[in-house]
């Protein structure tokens, strides 16, 4: 059966996606102050919040470049997603500045669209939403056991 040139993708985009949360992971570490500001400010401790989505994020960047825990990492970064979306929903409702800057709306709603992207694009790599080839047939899940052929006679 042929593949979707999208589904042949899959593999390096979810590679490259796992290095650029492994890398916002480790940022995290080295860089903690320019996450603090958008902490909501109902939590307490914002370095204790800064740390520990960090490690999420370079345990979900792991978890997309190994294929074999790529699956359930791929559920696992849409969720981290739709977690730490609060963050930027509430420097974008508080007027929140991020390096002496506070951001328009329309680069708010350009940085919502895009968390919807990723979220999508997780999912994709997880297996959760399917590409159809070209020729209307789902492709199998590369973790599904494919069936050889019985011939009767």
């Amino acid at each position: 059966m042929p593949v979707n040139w999208l589904n042949r993708c899959k593999g390096p985009v979810a590679v490259v996606f796992g290095l650029f949360f492994l890398n916002v992971g480790i940022q995290h570490f080295t860089n903690p102050a320019w996450f603090e500001p958008i902490v909501p400010a109902t939590l307490d401790d914002a370095r204790f919040w800064v740390h520990a989505s960090g490690v999420v994020e370079i345990l979900v960047g792991l978890g997309l470049i190994v294929p074999q825990t790529r699956q359930r990492a791929g559920l696992a970064t849409a969720v981290t997603l739709v977690v730490l979306y609060w963050a930027n929903l509430y420097m974008w409702m508080e007027n929140v500045p991020l390096d002496g800057r506070v951001y328009e709306t329309h680069w708010h709603v350009l940085r919502a669209l895009a968390q919807v992207m990723m979220i999508l694009v997780a999912l994709w790599i997880g297996e959760y939403i399917l590409v159809e080839n070209t020729d209307g047939e789902e492709d199998a899940s590369p973790n599904e056991a494919q069936e050889e052929p019985t011939s009767s006679g």
